[in-house]
């Protein structure tokens, strides 16, 4: 997670002097698009340190209240995150464009408002590319858009969606400020600004749905099930494979049940040897599945024959199966 740590503090240091320049240019000129890019980046300054907080406490480890740890709590500060860009941020520029809108005033000379434009692109790009570099080495072969929607490292993509939706309101505010200095239509300043609050309560959306499906117990995908079944299957005393579930609990920590059907033949240590097989095969592949918990049974075997035969395994610790 370190790499995911200074990208937001890429984006953090960034974000701060965006805004005071940007709230300086939009009062001095009288600009509410302006004035809405500043607040999106004091938004965006404020996000990174609630992302800062949701991955130092992440870290603290597992008690008897959270047996699991608290992974989590990326997940949750990801989602306080995706609201504020929400309610804050698309909330108060699109309330200021339809202000401005509806009582429209003429702004002044915007020579300077470019150059602090300017300088925001080059702030917000240079926190852009550390964030893409850091994420295409995570992301390996897969496409960018598939690996956006499937990462579980919350400062990851929303730093990316951020800068995106910054870069993109960078040039809606300079097309507005441009407009209506050029033509003396001070409401496409206004309406600028709304369109940057559509743009920030987008990003919000999207963030939000992603959070709330690893808070609610999102899992493995299903071709990641499939393949761990065949894993499951190519091992030799493995005579079928129930239901596999799994569950996200952290950004790098999946915990992974599977329901085993083992022969009458095996013997304890034979279904202790198969376990260890089993984790080791899934682990190699899969690492971020570290918990990993087996339910082992007979062939006619019920409920209850799975119950007493239950195989807990994390790490290389194996609970034998009673008998």
């Amino acid at each position: 997670m370190g790499g995911s740590k200074a990208v937001v503090y890429a984006a953090m240091a960034g974000n701060v002097a965006i805004a005071a320049l940007r709230f300086a240019m939009g009062l001095l000129i009288g600009s509410s698009a302006m004035l809405s890019e500043g607040v999106h980046s004091t938004v965006d300054a404020g996000n990174a340190v609630l992302l800062l907080a949701g991955m130092r406490l992440s870290r603290r480890a597992a008690t008897p209240e959270h047996p699991f740890g608290h992974g989590k709590e990326v997940f949750f500060w990801g989602l306080i995150v995706a609201v504020l860009i929400f309610g804050v941020g698309g909330g108060v520029s699109a309330f200021e464009g339809v202000r401005r809108i509806f009582h429209p005033e003429p702004i002044g000379n915007p020579s300077w408002a470019y150059v602090v434009l300017g300088a925001a692109a080059m702030f917000e790009g240079a926190s852009f590319a550390i964030a893409l570099r850091n994420f295409l080495r995570q992301i390996g072969e897969r496409r960018f858009l598939e690996a956006l929607h499937t990462s579980k490292h919350p400062a990851a993509y929303t730093v990316i969606a951020e800068d995106t939706a910054a870069l993109l309101g960078i040039v809606v505010a300079a097309v507005g400020v441009g407009i209506s200095y050029r033509f003396d239509m001070p409401r496409a300043d206004g309406i600028a600004s709304v369109l940057i609050g559509i743009l920030l309560a987008s990003v919000a959306v999207f963030l939000i749905a992603e959070a709330r499906g690893l808070l609610i117990g999102e899992g493995l995908r299903a071709e990641g099930v499939r393949d761990i079944r065949r894993l499951v299957l190519s091992q030799p005393h493995v005579r079928g494979v129930g239901s596999l579930l799994s569950m996200y609990i952290g950004p790098d920590e999946v915990l992974r049940t599977l329901d085993v059907e083992f022969g009458h033949e095996q013997t304890t240590d034979d279904i202790v040897d198969a376990v260890r097989a089993i984790q080791s095969s899934i682990q190699k592949r899969y690492p971020k599945i570290r918990r990993i918990y087996v339910q082992a049974r007979g062939p006619d075997e019920g409920d209850a024959g799975r119950r007493r035969r239950g195989v807990g395994v994390r790490s290389e610790e194996t609970v034998a199966p009673g008998r």
